[in-house]
């Protein structure tokens, strides 16, 4: 399965892995900024989100990217994710370091993570409202979760509606199947790492930010004292020229 994407600009590749409350729109803000810097944007949805169709077999995230990768003819790209995109984007760049130039986290979550006492009442919250049938509560109950006080009203409903399509995709499918893991060491990353965290996000994040700080070789660490768990969505005007002042360096 090839993962729905889209490509624009020209210069070396930088790959965009959204959050999985969102899909590959999540990045709209970005894209102008990004292309005007002399960026080609490699935007893909993960399978059951946005435009890609669930899984059919137990599968890897990682290597859907690599795979997606080989396709286009892109060897290298700095990759720039958010929250489960970033758990992706690390195993990426622990798996194949030397394909990665720079890697760009934004309240990343991370394989292996134990999750605290909040994250662990969201997601029991979450499965109940499915359970029972209650889409549009589960939809309100993340937009309220993820969104920090700067979310305007404009940028709530694009979540709702991406997170909204996530669950009516995967909660239609026939059979679920399990993901294929791969245990990866953080240390064994090499390209330059740009942590980003939200004062307003859950504890987990801030705490994945800090300890990858200190795991990942040469890491930068930022915590946003405005931000909630979607930085990139709630201010681009704030995220945008992090994100493209810390590529410019790093262009091949």
């Amino acid at each position: 399965m090839t993962l729905a994407h889209d490509v624009v600009g020209d210069g070396p590749t930088v790959t965009l892995l959204h959050s999985t409350a969102g899909d590959r729109r999540m990045w709209d803000p970005q894209l102008p900024a990004l292309v005007d810097a002399g960026w080609r944007v490699l935007r893909c949805d993960f399978r059951g989100y946005g435009e890609t169709p669930v899984p059919d077999r137990p599968h890897n995230d990682a290597q859907d990217v690599a795979d997606l990768l080989d396709r286009l003819g892109v060897e290298r790209t700095a990759l720039v994710a958010a929250s489960g995109g970033g758990q992706v984007a690390v195993e990426f760049a622990a798996r194949w370091p030397a394909r990665v130039t720079a890697l760009a986290l934004l309240a990343t979550a991370l394989a292996g993570h134990h999750p605290g006492a909040e994250l662990r009442a969201f997601g029991d919250r979450e499965d109940e409202l499915l359970a029972a049938g209650d889409v549009a509560g589960a939809t309100e109950l993340n937009v309220e979760t993820w969104l920090g006080p700067h979310a305007d009203e404009a940028t709530r409903d694009k979540v709702r509606r991406m997170q909204r399509h996530a669950f009516e995709v995967q909660l239609a499918a026939e059979e679920e199947f399990e993901p294929i893991r791969v245990v990866t060491d953080p240390a064994t990353i090499t390209a330059p790492t740009l942590l980003v965290a939200g004062a307003h996000d859950l504890a987990d994040f801030r705490e994945i930010a800090a300890d990858l700080s200190t795991r990942i070789p040469g890491a930068r660490h930022v915590e946003l004292d405005w931000a909630g768990h979607l930085p990139s969505l709630e201010r681009p005007d704030a995220v945008t020229p992090l994100l493209t002042d810390f590529l410019h360096p790093t262009k091949p």
